[in-house]
């Protein structure tokens, strides 16, 4: 059973401050999640998880996984000057991008980040505009199919992401040539996975590749970046991963192949949905009851707060607030307000009997939750609540206003509100 780290007390009393629909965080969870990686991963003395920036950017809760020691990994202009504005700086930026225009590197080499290049055509494209630093990465793409065991995980080479093995060799030598002395290697090849063999494969596959690169161009590998992936249960029978788990068998593997070989590199992780998803909900209010072919209870909330039940089919569990243990005897769709018939929370979901005025609690929304959202049929973007450790609760984002929405207008003079 999922359970929500947010009483009903705990909500109507924020609710009555912060109407909502809002997005809650739980910062102390996101501590314990940040110290245990930490620790899972204390055994590589250059160990740095960069938090992946695009699932939850607000600056309230970066500079609490700064706190926990963790870097930041950028995907863009903006949110290099968000990574900025927190305070990080140099080594504790990490630049994945893709598509990427001039002004981003541009930003990305004044804030002396580290850039993680993803095609070979990108070289030239940084050549071009500064003098190469000593240390810069590459996106490796190996292609084909990635399965662990008979489960085949993903398709790599479907993905947009990375190079083949030899545009990365041939970078490298091109990158040497230029004064690059150091080299990161990074790759992704699954998304949100529930087992804990997906880092330690992942991470022979880039051990191995580390030394063929060394042996080939005598490049100094300084790192190796196993990116994202580490998923988290979203349905209430999954089971979670194990992260000293997977941090011993990644240490197995390093010990395996790198030692022999003689090489010390660092690891890196950068985690998104792991770090904050299981901490973050989306509390909504049940305004509506539509009974025509189905039972359907309306939300304050729709798809521009949370994106991914409309987009992906992506399972998010929900609570009745006040009503945990009722018996799940009605069956319901979850919707919002969109002129979207796409704009549904949950389908055919088992639930409580749910009564106008009751909160209901998404689950696992505090990574790609509020940040995919949108202002599609000029719906607005909701208020951000920390719940901190004492459990107090903080405004760290208010809610849009129609203000906000025309606000890119205001060159046109329109008597807004008059």
């Amino acid at each position: 059973m999922k359970k929500p780290f947010l009483t009903l007390a705990q909500a109507r009393e924020i609710a009555a401050q912060y109407p909502t629909p809002f997005h809650i965080y739980d910062e102390a969870g996101i501590r314990r999640t940040a110290r245990a990686l930490l620790r899972a991963f204390d055994w590589n003395p250059g160990f740095r998880e960069y938090y992946a920036v695009k699932a939850a950017p607000n600056p309230i809760l970066l500079q609490i996984l700064r706190e926990e020691g963790c870097g930041v990994d950028c995907s863009s202009y903006t949110e290099l000057e968000l990574a900025r504005a927190v305070g990080f700086s140099g080594q504790e930026i990490m630049f994945s991008s893709n598509v990427t225009p001039s002004s981003d590197y541009l930003l990305a080499h004044e804030l002396e980040a580290t850039l993680n290049l993803d095609d070979a055509s990108d070289v030239e494209v940084v050549s071009s505009l500064f003098p190469l630093p000593e240390t810069m990465s590459l996106r490796f793409n190996p292609g084909g199919l990635f399965a662990i065991g008979n489960d085949i995980m993903d398709h790599p080479a479907e993905a947009k992401y990375g190079m083949t093995k030899e545009q990365l060799l041939s970078s490298i030598r091109v990158m040497q040539q230029r004064g690059v002395q150091h080299f990161g290697i990074h790759s992704f090849l699954a998304s949100n996975t529930l087992t804990n063999e997906y880092y330690p494969a992942l991470a022979e596959i880039l051990f191995r590749l580390a030394v063929e690169v060394h042996e080939q161009t005598g490049a100094h590998i300084a790192f190796l970046n196993l990116s994202g992936g580490i998923g988290i249960p979203y349905r209430p029978e999954e089971t979670e991963n194990d992260i000293f788990t997977i941090g011993q068998k990644v240490r197995l593997a390093y010990e395996k192949i790198l030692v022999p070989a003689g090489m010390e590199l660092s690891i890196y992780t950068e985690l998104g949905r792991y770090m904050t998803g299981p901490h973050g909900a989306l509390v909504a209010t049940a305004i509506h009851e539509k009974k025509t072919y189905k039972d359907y209870i309306g939300l304050d909330a729709c798809a521009a707060n949370l994106m991914r039940p409309a987009m992906y089919g992506a399972y998010h569990h929900i609570t009745v607030l006040g009503k945990e243990t009722a018996p799940a005897d009605h069956v319901y769709d979850i919707t919002g307000g969109l002129c979207e018939n796409n704009d549904k929370f949950a389908i055919d979901r088992r639930l409580p009997q749910i009564d106008l005025g009751d909160l209901i609690y998404i689950h696992d929304t505090g990574a790609h939750g509020f940040s995919m959202g949108y202002n599609y049929n000029g719906k607005l973007r909701s208020a951000e609540i920390l719940l901190q450790e004492d459990g107090s609760f903080r405004l760290i984002r208010r809610a849009e206003t129609p203000q906000d929405y025309f606000a890119t207008l205001d060159f046109l003079h329109l008597p807004l509100g008059q």
